[in-house]
């Protein structure tokens, strides 16, 4: 499917010639209004003329397109975007990418040459993105691109001045990247390597040439299109080639002891080690940046610093002289957990159930005929043999908790959970795995009731800087996690989580301040504390318990789950499902930023759930009519949501019964078709027999009878059936 810019109104400043003209041509040629900025001056800044910027707007022009010339400076931001707004009405993209040079050795760069520099790149990528950032914000869609220069990345004689400018570009880029991402404005930052003005003065003439602006137009065009989700990257790209940047950092090394002086001959004795990148990370957020000097002071309080010998332990460490894989197959001492119906609640509650949902009320209320234990809950019983110290005394361990964190869960149920009683768990090392960075631990527990087996957890547990023992790297032991299927979701729930939702969830027993006591989560790295996985988890579960199983916990099998980043409390959990037999592949995000939260997961079923409610169970006619209608909103779903705006639910009926439904969403982001009910309230729900939908689309049935005579039925909004006419016209394709 091609990728059309119809609707879109672009600025790309620098458009005379070279890169900026290309991108210029580029958009207009895929429907884009195209605002062509150019100063006209020469390549230090000099002069002044409009006949570059006019000749690639008759150039457009002559092709059909749609465009206008602007002359100003981009010193002069708002005038550039108000251009925009005068000729289109709108602002949807704005391409930085107008610069000069003034090369000189660092020594002979004066005032000006530095000044001028800074003020036509750094200053106007500022001035001119400033002015449209409201805009975008407003309409909730941006897409900008700063364009940097490997001299910023890397350094290049006589350019200290462009060099500053251009790494600024990238520092600019990934703020706006992170304050713009709610907004659904997106910033990346480019480096590339195109013949230009700019660049024949550090390149021959034939590599000039042979480096043309088409090999990096297509590039700037993918990161602006509205299917693009790619935000705060940096690429190097030319001659066809794209390379993604990103940072590394070594290990480090500690080089202070409590109460004892820094000094320079300790930082020179350790220099190796704080400049070794095996087993580098690479750190993609400040807060990441951050949580390696919490774990130094928390290293150093704890007196567990480096001494002046020419070695230093990490955070966490095996104990030197021992082997850490002796503790596989530990028996940590068992646990009891005494329970009524009162902590039952108190998690339902703590994974988002409402009493807003009279389907919630057998998980919230003891006096429902159906009362009983969500699933999930099966982790709470199991959860004592890692938070209650038996990590910190392993054999061979060095273990310290605050650098322990919980990578991925496995909990599969033998018998549905009871309401209230005493279970015990009792836990077993599985595995110890090396990773370089750190040590994974498997723990496996198994929780009875008396004598019966409940239920199974594997916890997946990350010891930062406990690796480097000389372990396996994989374990035959580990529940493995499956990804989803290459296709659209067969269904998507979003819940959203409220500001307290972590101050409720711990009450179920996870007591971790990082969730509850903001300056704690200060010194983590996080700018709020943060909601338990183990809580996302819940959510996720339900979401599949709900759509899937009827909310009949008694067809709840196992579930996996990787957790990839952190949820903050008040964001909203998109759960996507793909049903695959009896297993439903999950994966979830934070809806507000598209984060991806929950990774390779799945949710096993018994046999039985099949034929639970919102599942396929049968092939109905209509399905080919929703496989058309999901391909024409794949090829016009932003135009389509711009028309409609609604949400539109259908419930498909096979002999009386319910045996499909589908959610088409035409109010948000590009549009979508989705099997199965919209998680919300549709704007408007249908109920139509199989046969009969066929027939209303093939013209062979009229909408207006099937409605008067009860086979048709609408609920919400009536009026708004009328836009659906876009989607179902041309009925013999359909």
């Amino acid at each position: 499917m091609s990728l059309l810019f119809d609707g879109r109104v672009v600025l790309v400043t620098g458009a005379g010639g070279g890169l900026g003209k290309e991108y210029a041509l580029a958009f207009a040629e895929r429907g884009a209004s195209v605002v062509v900025n150019d100063l006209g001056a020469d390549t230090k800044g000099g002069g002044k003329s409009s006949a570059a910027a006019d000749k690639v707007v008759e150039e457009i022009r002559a092709k059909g397109g749609k465009a206008v010339a602007n002359y100003d400076s981009v010193e002069e931001g708002e005038k550039l975007v108000q251009a925009a707004l005068d000729a289109f009405g709108r602002i949807d993209i704005v391409v930085n990418n107008a610069g000069i040079l003034r090369d000189r050795s660092f020594v002979r760069t004066s005032d000006l040459d530095w000044d001028l520099i800074q003020r036509v790149h750094l200053r106007g990528s500022f001035l001119v993105t400033r002015a449209a950032w409201n805009h975008m914000k407003n309409q909730k869609f941006g897409r900008i691109i700063m364009t940097a220069s490997a001299a910023g990345i890397y350094g290049n004689f006589g350019q200290a001045n462009y060099s500053a400018a251009k790494l600024g570009l990238l520092g600019l880029s990934n703020t706006l990247a992170i304050e713009g991402r709610k907004y659904n404005i997106h910033c990346n930052t480019i480096a590339p390597v195109a013949g230009s003005r700019l660049t024949e003065t550090v390149m021959p003439p034939d590599l000039v040439a042979a480096l043309k602006p088409e090999y990096v137009a297509p590039m700037v065009l993918w990161l602006c299109h509205e299917q693009c989700q790619e935000n705060g990257g940096l690429f190097e790209v030319g001659a066809g080639w794209i390379g993604k940047l990103r940072w590394e950092r070594t290990q480090g090394c500690i080089t202070r002891q409590k109460n004892q002086p820094m000094t320079p001959e300790v930082v020179r004795d350790q220099w190796d080690k704080v400049c070794d990148f095996t087993d580098s990370t690479k750190p993609t957020s400040i807060q990441e940046s951050l949580q390696s000097v919490v774990s130094v002071l928390s290293k150093v309080e704890s007196e567990q610093g480096v001494t002046t010998s020419s070695t230093s332990a990490p955070v966490a460490s095996p104990t030197p002289g021992t082997n850490p894989t002796a503790a596989v197959g530990l028996k940590l001492p068992p646990t009891t957990f005494t329970f009524s119906h009162t902590q039952c609640i108190l998690y339902a509650l703590g994974v988002g159930m409402s009493t807003k949902d009279p389907d919630h009320l057998r998980f919230l209320y003891e006096g429902h005929p159906d009362f009983g234990s969500l699933p999930t809950f099966g982790v709470i019983p199991s959860q004592a043999a890692m938070m209650e110290g038996g990590l910190s005394s392993l054999p061979g361990f060095n273990i310290d908790l605050t650098q322990v964190l919980h990578g991925e869960q496995y909990l599969e149920l033998y018998k549905p959970l009871p309401t209230s009683g005493q279970l015990t768990s009792k836990a077993t090392i599985a595995d110890i795995l090396d990773k370089g960075s750190g040590a994974i631990i498997l723990l496996d527990v198994k929780t009875y009731n008396g004598d019966e087996l409940l239920c199974f957890n594997q916890f997946s547990v990350f010891v930062v800087g406990a690796g480097g023992f000389g372990g396996k790297r994989t374990s035959e032991k580990a529940k493995p996690l499956v990804p989803p299927p290459q296709r659209a979701p067969d269904a998507v729930l979003v819940d959203s989580t409220t500001n307290d939702q972590a101050a409720l969830y711990r009450l179920s027993g996870d007591w971790n301040p990082l969730h509850i006591d903001p300056s704690f989560a200060a010194m983590g790295g996080f700018q709020a504390p943060i909601l338990h996985g183990l809580c996302s988890f819940g959510f996720a579960a339900r979401h599949v318990l709900k759509h899937f199983a009827g909310n009949d916990p008694s067809k709840f099998k196992a579930i996996k789950v990787r957790f990839v980043k952190p949820v903050m409390p008040g964001q909203s959990l998109q759960t996507e499902m793909w049903k695959e037999g009896s297993r439903v592949h999950i994966q979830c995000k934070v809806k507000e930023t598209g984060a991806l939260v929950l990774s390779g997961g799945y949710v096993d079923l018994h046999e039985t759930a099949e034929k639970s409610p919102g599942a396929p169970q049968a092939a109905l006619e209509s399905e080919l009519v929703f496989a058309e209608i999901s391909r024409r909103i794949q090829d016009s779903g932003s135009d389509l949501v711009k028309k409609v705006n609604a949400i539109f639910g259908w419930e498909i009926t096979k002999d009386g019964k319910t045996a499909g439904e589908w959610t088409i969403d035409l109010k948000n982001g590009s549009g979508a078709l989705h099997r199965g009910a919209y998680s919300g309230k549709p704007d408007v729900t249908y109920s139509v027999s199989d046969d009969d939908f066929v027939d209303i689309v093939r013209g062979k049935l009229n909408p207006q009878k099937a409605f008067f005579s009860g086979k048709l039925k609408i609920r919400g909004n009536v009026m708004l059936g009328q836009k659906l006419e876009i989607i179902l016209k041309d009925p013999a394709k359909l």
